[in-house]
C-alpha cells in the first residue's frame, strides 16, 4: 500500500516537473523567435532580454 502511495507521489512530482520544463522551453523558444525577428528587421533596440527568468528550483 505504501509503495502505491509513493508511486503516485512520484508520478505527481514528475508530471509537475515535466509541465514546468515544457513551459520553460516554450518561453525560451518565444524569446529566441523574437530575437531573430528583431535581428531580421533591424529592431535591435526593441529586442527583449535573451535570458528568461529561471525558477528557484533550477
Amino acid at each position: 500500500m505504501i509503495a502505491m502511495k509513493n508511486d503516485a507521489t512520484r508520478n505527481e512530482r514528475l508530471k509537475a516537473a515535466l509541465r514546468d520544463n515544457l513551459k520553460r522551453r516554450k518561453a525560451q523558444t518565444r524569446v529566441r523567435g523574437q530575437a531573430s525577428a528583431a535581428a531580421e528587421t533591424g529592431d535591435a533596440g526593441e529586442r527583449p532580454n535573451a535570458k528568461p527568468d529561471r525558477d528557484a528550483d533550477g
